[in-house]
């Protein structure tokens, strides 16, 4: 099965529904928000690492839009691009407007997070104790190698 095409013309609503039909894999994971700045750099790392990938924010666990406050998810990704990977990793961040499905809600917002494949030097993630690892991604897990 193909994956959708990595750049589409658009990053739209459209583009989103396409993703949710796959499952999370090699290069796709989905999140309901980000809660730890130190778990999503592994997976920053492991994505960059392998095949470059795309992590979708404001999803749930079974795969509905469930939106986000694009501003605070941006923040996390960013300071824990910042603060734990080491290069950092090359990223391009798109807020996705997801329109309601009837008058009375609200738009929604969900972060795609494009992670690009390195070139160069792996990157690591800078754990407490101060030790770096390079993860790499099996499937849908990002595992230190």
């Amino acid at each position: 099965k193909n994956m959708p095409k990595m750049f589409p013309k658009k990053l739209d609503e459209d583009f989103v529904n396409l993703l949710l039909k796959e499952n999370e894999g090699l290069k796709l994971e989905y999140k309901q928000q980000i809660s730890s700045q130190e778990k999503i750099a592994k997976t920053l790392s492991a994505m960059s690492n392998t095949a470059g990938g795309m992590i979708l924010i404001g999803i749930s666990d079974h795969r509905k839009i469930i939106g986000i406050d694009p501003e605070e998810e941006r923040y996390m990704i960013t300071a824990a691009n910042e603060t734990y990977c080491v290069p950092m990793a090359t990223l391009d961040l798109h807020v996705i407007t997801i329109d309601p499905e009837n008058l009375n809600e609200e738009e929604k917002y969900v972060l795609l997070v494009i992670v690009h494949a390195t070139q160069d030097e792996p990157v690591s993630v800078k754990h407490s104790a101060g030790n770096l690892k390079i993860y790499r991604r099996i499937g849908d897990k990002s595992l230190a190698s």
